[in-house]
């Protein structure tokens, strides 16, 4: 069970750890689709036309998949990294008034 908010005695806060690993899943996998999405629609990209898919488009997606997800996932760790308040014991987070706390296990 979660502890109450220190600040306004909220029972809504959310573990800093957890969000962190959701945010870091979720960062890869909208930077896989971003990149995947990018290099198979995005216009010009081949040079002759066929009416089959072409098969150099699917490495590409991979890559481009592969290195958006490193990009997302780095870019979530951030963002939430920002939110941890310094010191020891488990981060938690009110949903309630945006204070970030502490609390010593």
């Amino acid at each position: 069970m979660p502890p109450p908010c220190s600040r306004c005695a909220s029972q809504r806060v959310i573990n800093l750890e957890t969000a962190r690993k959701l945010g870091t899943a979720a960062g890869a996998l909208v930077g896989s689709v971003k990149g995947a999405y990018t290099s198979l629609y995005a216009p010009g990209g081949l040079i002759t036309v066929s009416a089959r898919f072409p098969l150099s488009r699917i490495a590409s997606a991979v890559v481009a998949a592969t290195s958006g997800g490193v990009a997302g996932a780095a870019a979530a760790h951030q963002l939430v990294q920002h939110l941890f308040p310094p010191g020891e014991g488990t981060p938690w987070l009110c949903l309630g008034c945006g204070y970030a706390f502490r609390v010593l296990d």
